[in-house]
C-alpha cells in the first residue's frame, strides 16, 4: 500500500480502535494500554487488508483490533513501553499543549505526526501512552483524527461490533457466509452460487453458524 494512502486509513479508523477499546473498560486493565494495543491491531490490519476479497475495511479491522487487545489480557496486562517512546509521549504532550493554546482547539493526528516529526501511525503509538489520557475523534474540520471524542454509546454500534467480534471465531468460509448474507444482503441462493453450495447446504450452516456466534455473544 503506498505510504499516503497507508497513513490516510490509519488517520480514518482511529476512532474505530477508541470504539473498540472502550469496550474493554473496567477489565482491570488501563485504557492507554487498551488503546495502544488497539493502534497495533489498526495498522496490522491496514497492512494486511486485500480490498479485493469484498469485505468492508471494518468488517475485517475490528476482529483484528479485538484480538490485539484480548492478546493484552493473555498477555498480563500491561503494554511494554520502551523508555524512548515514553520520552516521545512526554515530548508529545509538551507539544499538544503548547498547540492548544496557540490555536485554542486540539491537535488532529495528522498536525501532531508534522510536529513530531513522525508518520500518523507512530503519532497514533504516541497518542497511547500520552498522560493525561487522551481519546481519539474520527475526524475533524478538516477531515483528518483529532485528540477529543466523546465515547459513543450508540447500541447499534456496540451490538456491530459484539457481531464482529463474534466473527472473530468463526472459520474463513463461515466468515464468507455472515458477510454475503448479512453485510452484502444477498439471498441464500446467490450466496450459495458465491460459495459452490447448494442452497439447501447454505440454509443448513447458516442456522449453524447463527447457533455459533450466539453463544459467543451470549457467553
Amino acid at each position: 500500500m503506498v505510504t499516503a494512502e497507508r497513513e490516510r486509513q490509519i488517520r480514518e479508523n482511529l476512532g474505530l480502535v477508541h470504539t473498540v477499546a472502550n469496550r474493554f473498560r473496567g477489565r482491570g486493565i488501563e485504557y492507554d494500554d487498551l488503546f495502544q494495543s488497539g493502534c497495533v491491531g489498526l495498522i496490522k490490519a491496514v497492512d494486511r487488508f486485500d480490498p479485493t476479497l469484498g469485505y468492508a475495511f471494518s468488517t475485517y479491522a475490528v476482529p483484528v483490533i479485538i484480538g490485539e487487545i484480548k492478546r493484552l489480557f493473555r498477555d498480563g496486562g500491561a503494554v511494554k513501553v520502551s523508555r524512548v517512546l515514553k520520552e516521545k509521549a512526554l515530548h508529545a504532550t509538551r507539544l499538544r499543549e503548547d498547540f492548544l493554546r496557540r490555536e485554542g482547539r486540539e491537535p488532529t493526528i495528522g498536525e501532531l505526526a508534522e510536529l513530531l516529526s513522525c508518520d500518523p501511525a507512530e503519532a497514533a503509538e504516541i497518542v497511547g501512552v500520552m498522560q493525561p489520557t487522551v481519546s481519539i475523534n474520527s475526524a475533524g474540520e478538516d477531515g483528518d483524527a483529532t485528540l477529543d471524542i466523546p465515547v459513543d454509546d450508540s447500541e447499534q454500534l456496540f451490538d456491530r461490533l459484539t457481531v464482529l467480534q463474534a466473527m472473530d471465531g468463526l472459520e474463513k468460509s463461515e466468515q464468507m457466509l455472515v458477510e454475503l448474507r448479512y453485510y452484502k444482503g444477498l439471498t441464500q441462493c446467490k450466496t450459495a452460487e458465491i460459495l459452490g453450495l447448494s442452497q439447501v447446504q447454505v440454509s443448513r450452516k447458516e442456522k449453524a453458524v447463527l447457533q455459533k456466534m450466539r453463544r459467543v455473544m451470549d457467553g
